[in-house]
């Protein structure tokens, strides 16, 4: 069965979900609102995919287990890896954060995004 959603739909209806705990990341700037929405999951493959929205703020994230491939489709961040260079992430762009990836987020615009957990 192909699963099909408008992303404007997804956003639309997002904040009535009610506020969350951002998923692996730990806010050192106070608290941040954040929004999900799951858009498909398969625990026996460990793959799962959703919408997710999150205010301005600083996060640390420390992907253990698992990673995430990301498509920013609103907003911006910068993300630095723990001994890295910051890059900055914008509307268009892709990242990808593999097991093991340890760094910072810093959400400067609301940003959302598509996610790939794996």
């Amino acid at each position: 069965m192909t699963q099909h959603v408008h992303v404007d739909e997804i956003f639309a209806r997002i904040a009535e979900a009610g506020e969350l705990g951002a998923p692996l990341g730990i806010s050192t700037s106070g608290p941040t609102q954040t929004w999900l929405e799951e858009f498909t999951s398969d625990s026996e493959k460990g793959v799962h995919t959703g919408f997710w929205r999150c205010e301005p703020g600083t996060s640390e994230w420390n992907f253990t287990g698992l990673g995430e491939v990301i498509h920013v489709l609103k907003g911006r961040m910068t993300v630095t890896e723990e001994g890295g260079d910051p890059v900055e992430l914008g509307p268009g762009d892709v990242a990808s954060f593999p097991t093991g990836w340890k760094g910072t987020w810093v959400i400067t615009e609301t940003l959302e995004k598509f996610y790939v957990m794996l």
